[in-house]
């Protein structure tokens, strides 16, 4: 039985299980199932690999898509270049193989939005998948600027030194923090969203809900608003990818 699962903390209510294993059965996959690897520290990993029989990749999320490097044999240069992953393959010679395929799903789900106007970006937060957003903004050649609590090197603004000229300076506004998934579903990013209009992209990388409270603020003043549904569908397969090379 060949083993895929997603890596986590708290991952009860991911998408992940669910859409693997609806694949797995629409598709006619046999001997292929993919559950949660739910552990409060990445130091658990490798017992997890060392009593998973038939382990063949797993998918990473929050908390650990930096964490998890250390761990790793090896990791594929655009994935480095990222400094986070959120792919892993595990070889025919047991060796853990890190990717990142968030890019690659942000990226072509905001492409088709994408008009000249939008030259510059906001990046909310500075986790491991706001590392994948810089990159694939860098790719289609667009300027960004991080947002976080607190300031410090590399860090544009905070929360509080954010202005409504700076959000008019900036079309494109991707929310890469936890604020507003499900359950606590009235929390967004602190941002004057006053300033923000017909001219702006809001991308917020949260699926459940699908209309966040940052995406329901960009709504009312008109801008184009996308949520993560189509980025995790798209990683996900692109995932699928990577994985069924070892697994054939």
């Amino acid at each position: 039985m060949n083993k895929l699962g997603l890596l986590g903390r708290n991952i009860s209510y991911s998408f992940s299980k669910t859409y693997f294993n609806e694949k797995f059965d629409n598709e006619g996959i046999k001997n292929t199932s993919y559950e949660n690897f739910d552990i409060d520290n990445i130091d658990l990993l490798p017992n997890i690999i060392e009593r998973t029989k038939g382990l063949k990749g797993m998918n990473v999320t929050i908390p650990y898509k930096e964490k998890v490097i250390p761990f790793l044999d090896k990791v594929n240069k655009k994935a480095k270049a990222i400094g986070a992953v959120n792919t892993i393959k595990v070889s025919k010679q047991g060796k853990l193989v890190g990717y990142n395929t968030d890019c690659y799903g942000f990226k072509k789900s905001l492409k088709p939005f994408i008009k000249p106007k939008h030259k510059k970006a906001l990046i909310l937060g500075t986790g491991g998948a706001s590392k994948a957003v810089a990159y694939a903004l860098k790719e289609l050649g667009i300027k960004y600027k991080y947002v976080s609590r607190t300031l410090k090197e590399g860090i544009s603004f905070s929360y509080e030194t954010l202005t409504a000229k700076d959000i008019l300076e900036h079309q494109i506004i991707i929310n890469c923090t936890p604020l507003g998934t499900f359950p606590d579903t009235e929390a967004c990013p602190t941002i004057p969203y006053a300033a923000i209009n017909k001219h702006h992209i809001l991308f917020d990388l949260i699926y459940n809900p699908a209309e966040t409270k940052f995406l329901q603020q960009g709504k009312k003043n008109k801008a184009v608003i996308i949520n993560g549904s189509n980025m995790l569908k798209l990683q996900a397969e692109k995932s699928w990818s990577i994985w069924k090379l070892e697994s054939k």
